[in-house]
């Protein structure tokens, strides 16, 4: 072991670390930085948030506990003394049942994930544990406990003293077997925005998934009204216990923000709101996925290039800057998800949706083709958003839209009319400036909206392409 610097190594059980500590000493004893944040990050540890510090003085050889798992992550190591530790693997996956076992003198510290029971057995008398934790204890928190049974022959745990003659709580003694513990999911996920077409698809996808989650409407959580949060919410507290925030809600309407009573309300909700949620997860240390905008660009990037993550915003509409004030805010957090979108369809109202209606009504409609970009299936930003927290990915900005060649609205327009069988030529393209002539209050838009997703694919996932999204409109209002 290196006298100098922290070292860090993965064990069986995904998540749980073995972390060696440097302890120099001389004739009067020894000193250890236990946790130094800066040290034990650039070592590979996660950069966890502990909000409170335990100790478990053990007065004998042999004092035995666990096995617990907690709904919070934990990081141990020992003051005085040494132990046997011993960590089950008892959260939902291929992992479930792995046991790993380590001994603990004030040399070594443990990373335990939440979800991983633990479990000691002192060697020493006067041994003194110690553990940070990432929330605070409370009654309710014990709903979502899990334990197992510290002789359970199917975990096979050799303890160095026999537990006949361990000092232990008749509670630890009577745990159930393996077999009969229910796995322990994924902590949930806390969607705001619920109501919206993202949050519908977000909803769904996290049950078809069998991930849990919480979901607010605005009527539950008006994201521009901080001051009405839930109390847990605006001070982080409430969010600690759950995996990542992901936020769906926004003011969309681009068209309204361009007026006096828009402008505060696209405001409020893109950039206040977004500040204030940004700041509560910070003070949770949980993660946040927000989704943001190409009107954060002016659009003016020469066709057939595409706007790249790193690309700076120069919106020029009001709804593209209340956007572009809420990326700011977004990125003040080291744990952020920043994701870019671009042409949106998901259920009810979209523009496909109305493009058929027209072309079922004989209607021949004028669209705009000099607006380039892809469509995206918000079936498919939902999937891209759980996959970004799901994998762990790289915390960063990510752009999300659909794959393939960038295409036109008139294009999506004909294309419409062809899926259902109508002659695509009844479509007039038309320029933005034709299309807008005396019409007032309409916001700029994008002549260029195609945004560059290979960040997002070099983690493994790629969104379908425009056609694709298209079909699966369709066949969403046949269904419905």
């Amino acid at each position: 072991m290196s006298a100098a610097r922290v070292e860090v190594h993965e064990t069986a059980i995904d998540g749980l670390l073995i972390v060696d500590l440097p302890r120099p000493g001389d004739n009067r004893g020894w000193f250890k930085e236990n946790w130094q944040r800066a040290k034990a990050t650039a070592a590979g540890l996660p950069d966890f948030v502990p909000v409170q510090n335990n100790i478990s003085f053990n007065g004998t050889r042999g004092t035995t506990r666990g096995i617990h798992a907690e709904p919070w992550a934990k990081y141990v190591s020992v003051a005085t003394g040494s132990i046997f530790g011993a960590w089950v693997d008892l959260r939902r996956g291929p992992g479930f049942g792995t046991v790993v076992t380590h001994e603990i003198t004030p040399s070594t510290a443990v990373f335990v994930p939440r979800g991983v029971g633990n479990a000691f057995q002192t060697l020493e008398d006067a041994t003194a544990y110690t553990y940070l934790v990432t929330d605070h204890w409370s009654a309710d928190a014990q709903s979502a406990y899990s334990f197992v049974n510290l002789a359970d022959p199917e975990l096979a745990i050799e303890w160095p003293i026999d537990l006949a003659h361990a000092e232990l709580s008749e509670k630890d003694r009577n745990h159930p077997l393996l077999a009969d513990v229910e796995p322990l999911p994924p902590a949930p996920i806390l969607v705001i925005g619920a109501g919206g077409q993202l949050g519908s698809a977000l909803t769904r996808e996290l049950t078809e998934r069998n991930l849990p989650f919480t979901a607010h409407t605005r009527s539950e959580l008006d994201l521009a009204r901080p001051c009405g949060w839930p109390e847990g919410i605006r001070s982080g507290e409430g969010l600690r216990r759950y995996r990542a925030v992901i936020n769906a809600a926004a003011h969309t309407a681009v068209d309204a923000a361009e007026t006096p009573e828009g402008r505060t309300e696209a405001w409020a909700a893109n950039a206040t709101g977004v500040s204030a949620l940004t700041a509560a997860c910070q003070r949770a240390g949980i993660p946040l996925a927000h989704v943001s905008t190409d009107y954060v660009f002016d659009g003016q990037l020469p066709l057939g290039e595409y706007y790249k993550p790193d690309a700076a915003p120069a919106p020029v509409s009001v709804y593209g800057q209340s956007k572009a004030a809420g990326e700011c805010a977004v990125t003040t957090w080291s744990k952020h998800y920043l994701v870019r979108t671009s042409w949106v369809i998901g259920t009810g109202h979209n523009f496909v949706a109305t493009m058929a209606k027209l072309a079922d009504n004989g209607v021949d409609p004028s669209v705009v083709s000099d607006q380039h970009g892809r469509l995206t299936s918000a079936a498919d930003l939902a999937a891209g958003l759980i996959h970004l927290i799901d994998n762990e990915a790289e915390f960063g900005t990510y752009h999300l839209t659909g794959s393939g060649e960038p295409t036109t609205w008139a294009e999506i327009a004909r294309l419409t009319f062809e899926e259902l069988g109508h002659d695509p030529q009844r479509v007039t393209p038309v320029s933005t400036e034709e299309y807008t002539a005396g019409k007032t209050g309409i916001a700029p838009r994008p002549s260029n909206s195609c945004l560059d997703i290979s960040a997002l694919e070099a983690t493994g996932f790629t969104p379908r392409d425009s056609a694709a999204v298209v079909r699966e409109a369709l066949e969403r209002r046949a269904q419905d």
